[in-house]
């Protein structure tokens, strides 16, 4: 089933086609084509849409941004910074869950699989959708931006108020799609252990977030993956 077939299927369709060019699909399946020619590229194409099928547009109450999919073998799932409980867990990852536990008094989450709260309306988005074997960020201006800068502006449009969790400057930098008198926005470092001890340990995401969404008469996050 192509991209197109996919997403006509769900309720990110019609908004996001006001926004994208005609030709869009088409390009972007062509574009695909071509790089899996060349390498292997990740996630696998069923995956790429993970986050937008997954997660409903009527149901987004929180959206986290990443910056493209992790570049080894079987770890991208279509849903930012979640891995299979097959892989080791990244070190952004171990610092998101340090921070969970943290924030919330949880027990650290012995899944690495982050669709619970994609089920519960966290839209888990990259920037950038693939990636090729071990060449992080190649994809990077080849088209994704135009599609998920469409998604950020679609769930800004939306008049139920969300959080968006920015972590780390590419991530702000999406600040500018959203509409703050509308929205939350929580920026803070990014989880990476290169800049993780600059603020975003002790940013309290979870909790603020849950904040937010009581105080604006919509139903928590349960962050709790286990």
């Amino acid at each position: 089933m192509s991209f197109e077939e996919k997403l006509r299927l769900t309720d990110w369709w019609q908004p996001l086609q006001a926004k994208l060019p005609a030709d869009y699909w088409q390009r972007a399946e062509q574009f695909i084509a071509e790089q899996a020619a060349k390498s292997p590229i990740y996630p696998a194409p069923d995956h790429i849409l993970n986050a937008l099928l997954t997660t409903p547009l009527a149901q987004v109450k929180v959206v986290i941004v990443g910056q493209d999919p992790y570049h080894q073998p079987f770890q991208a799932q279509g849903l930012s910074f979640s891995v299979p409980n097959s892989v080791k867990r990244p070190p952004s990852l171990v610092n998101i869950f340090k921070e969970l536990t943290q924030d919330l008094g949880v027990a650290e989450p012995t899944t690495n699989d982050l669709t619970p709260w994609a089920r519960q309306g966290v839209l888990l988005l990259n920037s950038v959708l693939t990636v090729p074997d071990s060449q992080p960020n190649a994809h990077a201006n080849k088209g994704w931006e135009v599609l998920t800068d469409a998604v950020l502006a679609v769930v800004s449009e939306q008049s139920a108020p969300s959080v968006f969790i920015l972590w780390g400057k590419f991530a702000q930098s999406k600040a500018r799609l959203v509409d703050e008198q509308r929205h939350l926005i929580l920026k803070s470092a990014h989880p990476s252990p290169l800049s993780a001890y600059r603020g975003f340990f002790g940013s309290a995401p979870f909790s603020k977030a849950n904040q937010y969404l009581a105080a604006h008469g919509r139903e928590q996050i349960d962050w709790r993956l286990d």
